[in-house]
């Protein structure tokens, strides 16, 4: 039965009947970050004095046209915009064909693994407008090629329990309208209570680094920072030309 959470939304776990709307904010929360990633990448002062560097040799190499100059310098931000996408249409793809692919097997079947939902009421319907999901893992060896369902990227910095065991979350996403109302933080904290009553220890996640929101909300929680890196399993000058750095967090419970 849905717990209420305040007077605007309620928390449930997941049915079968939620399957496509949640693959749909899935992608839709995963893709708003490309445009952040791509301000972000162009705001850098390496990548200001490059394309005003090429945006000048378009001008010189057009005999001195302003069009040749903003096509050139266009073609930059083209280029940076199609990397921040690439790494985050990338991840959507993965994990639609691995997780989501079949939720109810993975998140259902499993007494190790949940999928929580936040509904609310919009216009007289109750929809959903958030999510949040988390992945137990038993008797794992320690492997620094690990791949980490949170993020699609290699997770090396967390230490893992004496017998392999730890979780993972993943999935935390929040409708942008149904934002700083506390959502984020109800959902954070039915992951947590999960991994208790798992006997779960350690919860960990993996933030790319345009996500701000995110990273405050894990901070607030008390997740630690244990490492970074630019693995997002893309063409490794996709990661560098966007500059999206991957930080690797970490919870005792």
């Amino acid at each position: 039965m849905a717990q209420k959470n305040n007077s605007e939304f309620s928390i449930r776990e997941y049915k079968p009947s939620d399957e496509h709307v949640i693959r749909s904010l899935f992608r839709d929360g995963i893709l708003e970050h490309v445009y952040p990633a791509f301000f972000r990448a162009m705001s850098h002062p390496d990548h200001i004095g490059i394309a005003l560097s090429i945006s000048m040799a378009g001008y010189v190499l057009g005999g001195s046209s302003y069009f040749q100059a903003v096509l050139f310098g266009g073609a930059w931000a083209g280029l940076i915009y199609y990397c921040c996408h690439e790494i985050y249409q990338g991840y959507v793809l993965r994990r639609l064909s691995s997780d989501m692919a079949d939720i109810q097997a993975h998140y259902l079947e499993n007494p190790d693994n949940t999928l929580w939902v936040a509904e609310a009421d919009v216009k007289g319907q109750l929809k959903v407008v958030g999510m949040v999901a988390v992945t137990g893992k038993r008797g794992v060896e320690e492997d620094s090629d690990r791949f980490d369902e949170c993020n699609g990227c290699i997770l090396g910095g967390a230490e893992l329990d004496e017998d392999g065991s730890y979780a993972e979350l993943s999935h935390l996403t929040v409708l942008y309208r149904w934002r700083r109302r506390n959502m984020g933080s109800r959902l954070m904290g039915k992951a947590l209570d999960f991994c208790k009553q798992r006997g779960f220890s350690r919860l960990v996640a993996d933030v790319s680094s345009p996500q701000l929101d995110a990273m405050s909300l894990y901070k607030k929680f008390g997740f630690i920072q244990t490492s970074s890196h630019r693995n997002t399993h893309t063409n490794r000058w996709f990661s560098k030309l966007a500059r999206i750095q991957v930080n690797q967090m970490e919870k005792f419970i």
